[in-house]
């Protein structure tokens, strides 16, 4: 269920400072805030579905988004997972083109959706704006064209180490002797952005536990030996 909130100004947004907006003058600010809604999401409910038509954008206030293509066979590769600053769907919008990815709550969000009009509007108006878009959508398609050179040269056992890294990274919370990862995502979604079977995930999990890596406990999982995933990952090759 989609529940509308109360309206943040987007100059009092914590989530600000994350996001491409956090350079704009006051004045856009406003012409954003005006325009915008601020809607929560509960985890599982749909953002965008992918072939449809973009009318704006997403802006992540609070959250997890996965975004994914699924293939014919109902098998979703995750491409990448948007939290809090991030825009989501305006690569398709700057485009025109409909959106060829889909994207689903995995934890309680809060997103800003912003009319294509005000965006754009902000867009044409501030150059300094206009390249930050641009140098995102290239740093984007560079991330994109290293996971595919990493799925043709990297193992699963590599991927998966380098993926865990990564999620310690961003959500990661120190306590004791290990780094638990706070998001709990399942062996699905997890083999979705190794790209691999499910099967192989929880086999490799199992061995990650088995040599000290890592800690499971249900879905939740902590690191508890970084320099092994590390060196596991073939992080510096």
């Amino acid at each position: 269920m989609q529940v509308s909130s109360p309206n943040t100004p987007c100059e009092l947004c914590g989530s600000r400072k994350y996001s491409l907006f956090s350079s704009l003058p006051e004045t856009q600010l406003c012409s954003i805030s005006d325009a915008k809604n601020l809607i929560s999401h509960r985890k599982g409910q749909i953002l965008y579905y992918e072939g449809t038509k973009p009318l704006g954008i997403f802006c992540v206030n609070d959250g997890v988004i996965k975004v994914y293509k699924t293939a014919s066979n109902g098998k979703e590769q995750i491409l990448y997972l948007a939290k809090r600053g991030d825009f989501l769907g305006y690569n398709a919008l700057l485009g025109e083109e409909n959106y060829n990815n889909s994207a689903t709550i995995i934890k309680d969000a809060k997103i800003c959706f912003i009319p294509k009009e005000a965006f754009l509007s902000s867009l044409m108006k501030n150059t300094e704006f206009f390249k930050r878009i641009t140098k995102q959508l290239s740093h984007e398609l560079g991330i994109m064209e290293e996971k595919l050179t990493d799925a043709s040269q990297k193992s699963i056992r590599e991927r998966l180490a380098f993926l865990l890294l990564q999620l310690a990274n961003s959500y990661g919370v120190d306590g004791g002797q290990a780094q638990e990862i706070n998001l709990v995502l399942t062996r699905e979604e997890l083999a979705g952005m190794v790209g691999t079977a499910t099967e192989s995930v929880i086999r490799l999990l199992s061995e990650f536990k088995r040599d000290g890596l890592i800690e499971l406990n249900g879905k939740k999982i902590s690191i508890k030996d970084k320099k092994g995933l590390v060196r596991l990952s073939d992080f510096y090759a």
